[in-house]
């Protein structure tokens, strides 16, 4: 993937990890857009930056992502790179009958978001020069934690559903997934200055150096997320399930 003079789409790009990569990749000579739920954090992501752009979305809508397709593609028909970011993380008890409802949103926004949205661009980005989806999933994709189930889950598929469409779309549109750590962030309360996580400007630092090398992984893996991607194949998978749960457990009692 060319690191400048692309027209790049991120959701979730108000906070976080999306709002990091957003200035990064605007500051490295890139237009870019960003899409997510509330105007006020995207106009505020987006302050100072001339080549930003807003543009409010609701993943959990089908229709709302098939209006917003057709829309952000007429407005900026050079979009050639669409990056997939945007996520919620719900705790969540699996050990009596409870309400369903964070475990369904998490499923939509997670899964269904990326897919209807990278679906309902598919054909633009396969007209266009240089053409890149990056996928964010987690390390909690290859080595789960018990309290965020549905969460790592989607995770999961989600790096599922990247090898499929790396393979189908070989020539075509580069496929890239991207697997942070824990990053102090708010995806989760407390998660942004949360000790043994990732400072988020140096995961964004990392990353950029990984994106600018050439080719592109196909997987951008910063250290830190390394033992987590490897602990299957290394014989360690059980063992660090059983570490995060205690470290989860230890968490939530502190």
């Amino acid at each position: 993937m060319k690191t400048n003079g692309n027209t790049i789409l991120i959701t979730g790009g108000g906070s976080g990890i999306g709002e990091a990569l957003a200035h990064r990749f605007h500051d490295a000579g890139n237009t870019v857009i960003i899409a997510g739920r509330r105007q006020e954090a995207l106009d505020a992501a987006a302050a100072g930056r001339s080549n930003m752009h807003t543009v409010t979305l609701d993943v959990e809508s089908a229709e709302a992502i098939e209006a917003f397709a057709k829309a952000v593609v007429a407005a900026h028909p050079t979009l050639n790179v669409l990056i997939n970011n945007a996520g919620i993380m719900k705790f969540e008890t699996l050990e009596t009958k409870r309400d369903l409802a964070d475990a369904e949103a998490t499923i939509v926004t997670n899964l269904l978001g990326p897919i209807r949205l990278t679906d309902a661009l598919i054909d633009h980005l396969i007209a266009q020069a240089d053409a890149a989806i990056v996928n964010v999933t987690s390390g909690l994709a290859f080595v789960p934690r018990a309290d965020a189930s549905t969460y790592c889950a989607t995770k999961a598929a989600i790096h599922s559903y990247t090898v499929s469409l790396r393979e189908t779309l070989t020539d075509k549109v580069e496929v890239i997934e991207l697997v942070p750590p824990g990053v102090q962030t708010d995806l989760t309360p407390g998660q942004v200055d949360r000790s043994g996580y990732m400072p988020l400007a140096e995961f964004a630092d990392e990353v950029m150096g990984l994106f600018a090398q050439e080719p592109t992984p196909r997987e951008i893996l910063v250290e830190r997320v390394k033992p987590f991607r490897t602990a299957e194949a290394e014989g360690r998978f059980d063992a660090m399930v059983t570490m995060l749960d205690q470290v989860a457990r230890a968490t939530r009692t502190a």
